[in-house]
């Protein structure tokens, strides 16, 4: 298969892109998540409780600190990339947690408490969502690898990490508590944030930092799909919760990361915003079919018809669409074609 021909079995994984912003303008409110200005910058910032940094990691807030902290740290490896830290490609993890937050998806969805809702606690997380369960491992998993890897420095205090009211086994709240329970998945999220290390030799060299971003987006993606990997099994019941039309988008949502990491895309401001423009806005209900969802536009509608084919293909050919996919994009120039048809390709 050819680049073009693997990406049109895979019935196109995103839509026509939206405008490209200029890279000057990054300082409109919308383009970050929602409370942004209101979240923790630096984790001294967080509560400290018995020589421990305290974070409520099911309080959306504190998560979105942890992230925010995460982006400070990190904001010197990425200067020369965009202003004002737009350039860091750390942006897709609090994007798509702010996408998740501002859709409802992070609310109790079975309806028995009122966390996350505006009636009640609005920034409660529930630990009954299962956006919010597997966004635990690309929040508070590569959190604690980056303070394993040293991105914080020495740090006064040990981080203490709260835990659900329910289903306290299925996560872990310490770095030694997590290397000691999943030590594949945090080293994975330790050597993303090493690599940190030869990619600020390499800024003063402008020949060199584009080859060594794309070193850091592929471990970057490595470890990010490896936290899907962990996470899908351990919450395949949580589903249960959803309607089937969002139950479904999940999964389709999970398979196509895959697709999309192959091509090592780049996670920064600009290039997340433009790319999440085309997601449902809100949770999908019963009775909702593709693809004539009335209140979606034509182009998010393509979206999750292509999101559901994708699966469905990559499901039918017993992970072999995937495979050859992941071959196409085994070199650079493959990776960089790869990545000017997902966000050029036109919907069809």
């Amino acid at each position: 298969f050819g680049i073009h021909a693997l990406l049109v079995v895979t019935v196109t994984l995103s839509p026509v892109p939206a405008a490209a912003q200029s890279e000057n303008d990054v300082t409109g409110e919308d383009v970050y998540p929602p409370l942004w200005d209101l979240a923790p910058e630096n984790l001294l910032d967080f509560p400290v409780k018995d020589n421990k940094i305290v974070i409520r990691a099911w309080n959306y807030q504190d998560r979105l600190g942890v992230y925010k902290s995460l982006l400070s740290a990190s904001a010197k490896y990425f200067d020369t990339f965009g202003p004002q830290n737009s350039g860091n490609i750390l942006w897709g993890l609090p994007l798509q947690h702010g996408w998740q937050f501002r859709t409802g998806r992070l609310a109790d969805p079975s309806g028995v408490t009122s966390c996350g809702y505006e009636n009640g606690e609005l920034l409660c997380q529930s630990v009954r969502s299962w956006w919010s369960c597997m966004n635990y491992y690309l929040s508070i998993i590569p959190f604690l690898g980056a303070v394993e890897a040293g991105l914080f420095g020495q740090l006064p205090y040990e981080i203490e990490i709260l835990p659900p009211e329910e289903q306290k086994d299925d996560f872990c709240y310490s770095v030694k508590d997590c290397w000691s329970r999943m030590p594949k998945l945090m080293d994975d999220w330790k050597a993303f944030f090493e690599v940190n290390d030869f990619l600020k030799i390499s800024v003063s060299s402008a020949s060199l930092s584009s080859f060594k971003l794309d070193d850091a987006l592929g471990l970057m993606w490595k470890a990010h799909t490896s936290s899907i990997a962990y996470a899908l099994p351990k919450f395949h019941d949580s589903l249960k919760y959803l309607s089937d039309p969002e139950a479904n988008f999940g999964e389709d949502w999970a398979n196509a990361v895959d697709f999309i990491a192959a091509t090592h895309f780049s996670t920064d401001l600009v290039t997340t915003n433009d790319f999440q423009a085309f997601l449902p806005q809100r949770m999908l209900v019963k009775g909702d079919v593709l693809p004539s969802i009335s209140d979606f536009s034509p182009e998010q509608n393509k979206v999750l018809v292509s999101l559901r084919a994708l699966h469905k293909a990559n499901k039918l050919t017993g992970g072999l669409l995937l495979k050859l996919w992941q071959k196409a994009m085994s070199t650079e120039a493959g990776r960089k074609k790869g990545r000017e048809l997902i966000e050029s390709l036109p919907v069809s």
